[in-house]
């Protein structure tokens, strides 16, 4: 009797993790049948290889992280932020009180007492939609942030000659000209809804728009002299994508089997599907010069 209930007992767990499998299976395969939901062209700014700390000995996998960032509200002169957006950089200008509302939360209780603080430090995030655009508005105004920053500070250099201060200031403001211009992500998040449809009509291009799943909380800005109510994104549904096998030979390998590979560029085709999960589709590099 114990040995039959034994063997019940595995047959039942194998029974269980093929039937586990087969879902995820189907999943995958609706996820991918008919058209994709939005199809891009992105780059190693946007989707650069993940950090290991080992080489393909111990780890055959590899993944691409996905780098996006926010519009985020002006700072008068301060050092524009060229890093991605992920779970820090202030408030992002489109994510007000309105877009708060919109996305069911409750913003009754005034921003301005301990009491309404602490109510929205403790509100819970919300799964909603967001609208990630590739090399759009949002980009070029963070570039042209970048260059007007970057040409103040040449400014103030050449009317403070032999300035320690300035000179410094001035060699930032290029490498984060340099920076931006080369390595920063063009991938922004623009908007966000709760219904596909809607925001879908609202971005039609989907080799320009993907929308994916993402956590939503409010964020009461304390860098304003009065404090204001705004959204934060706390996580995206897409952080790192797995390459698949016979696409990584066009991708370059670890450096002495360590964190990042050397600087070469790439293009992915990366497509989000019906349950906005997303695939790499393709993977090329620029023929040599």
């Amino acid at each position: 009797m114990i040995a039959w209930s034994r063997k019940r007992t595995l047959i039942a767990g194998v029974a269980l993790i093929a039937a586990t499998n087969a879902i995820a299976l189907c999943g995958v395969a609706y996820n991918r049948s008919g058209v994709p939901d939005s199809t891009l062209k992105l780059t190693q700014r946007e989707l650069p290889r993940s950090y290991s700390y080992f080489d393909g000995t111990e780890n055959s996998g590899m993944a691409l992280t996905l780098h996006w960032r926010a519009p985020i509200r002006d700072r008068t002169d301060a050092e524009p932020l060229t890093t991605s957006y992920r779970s820090y950089g202030g408030s992002i200008d489109w994510f007000d009180q309105a877009k708060l509302s919109e996305l069911g939360f409750d913003v009754s209780r005034p921003v301005d007492t301990e009491q309404g603080r602490r109510f929205y430090g403790r509100a819970l995030s919300r799964e909603v939609l967001l609208v990630l655009e590739l090399e759009g508005q949002a980009y070029r105004q963070a570039l042209a942030a970048v260059h007007a920053y970057a040409a103040r500070q040449e400014k103030l250099r050449a009317a403070n000659p032999g300035k320690k201060e300035f000179e410094d200031r001035a060699r930032r403001g290029a490498e984060l000209l340099k920076q931006e211009e080369r390595d920063g992500s063009r991938l922004f998040a623009i908007d966000a809804g709760v219904d596909l449809a809607v925001l879908r009509a609202k971005y039609p291009d989907r080799s320009k728009y993907a929308i994916v799943r993402g956590l939503v909380r409010p964020l009461v800005d304390w860098d304003e002299k009065t404090p204001q109510l705004s959204g934060y994104v706390s996580d995206l549904s897409i952080n790192d994508v797995n390459v698949p096998k016979d696409l990584r030979k066009h991708l370059p390998g670890p450096r002495n089997g360590y964190v990042l590979p050397p600087s070469s560029p790439y293009e992915i085709t990366l497509a989000i599907g019906k349950r906005l999960e997303p695939w790499i589709m393709a993977v090329s590099r620029p023929a040599a010069p």
